[in-house]
């Protein structure tokens, strides 16, 4: 197994496990030195999802797999109050 750098993944592309494009990788959200979640710049059909939100927050938990794109749970996507509450710079 090959341990990739958090450097390495920004910019990978993030799908659901159903295959839909979710976005790209923005940044590791990290806590004492573990990664608690991952900002994704949303993009694809997900974008109408959000009500015009340009990113989430996933946790780290909801990621299926790691290479060469994310592959993270579709029930991860947040609801409309939970990105009523991301500060606009996290976004």
């Amino acid at each position: 197994m090959r341990v990739k750098k958090i450097t390495e993944v920004v910019g990978t592309k993030v799908y659901t496990e159903s295959g839909e494009f979710f976005g790209e990788i923005e940044e590791a959200n990290l806590s004492e030195n573990k990664i608690e979640g991952w900002r994704i710049r949303v993009g694809g059909s997900v974008l109408n999802l959000l009500g015009g939100a340009r990113g989430v927050i996933i946790p780290h938990k909801f990621v299926k797999a790691i290479s060469d794109i994310f592959i993270i749970n579709k029930t991860t996507l947040p609801s409309q109050s939970e990105i009523d509450e991301f500060p606009e710079d996290l976004i």
